[in-house]
């Protein structure tokens, strides 16, 4: 076998190998996302919004501001 041939088999294996790992990488993202999708539609469903009655002397209007940022948050991320 000369050196060409065996440069060739080489870079042969290597796009193949790289080919094989973008793959398997390119699979593992889509299924993360489909599952990301999954559990962010069960959590939106089972979401409900509860105040404890134990703020200990929160004002009420704190609690509003914190409750519209989180939810405006949510919203754009």
């Amino acid at each position: 076998m000369t050196i060409t041939e065996m440069l060739g088999q080489s870079g042969i294996l290597a796009i193949l190998g790289m080919g094989v790992v973008f793959g398997f990488l390119w699979l593992m993202v889509i299924c993360v996302s489909f599952v990301g999708k999954y559990f962010q539609s069960k959590e939106k469903k089972a979401e409900t919004v509860s105040v404890s009655t134990s703020t200990a002397g929160v004002p009420k209007e704190h609690i509003a501001a914190i409750t519209a940022a989180i939810m405006e948050y949510e919203k754009t991320h």
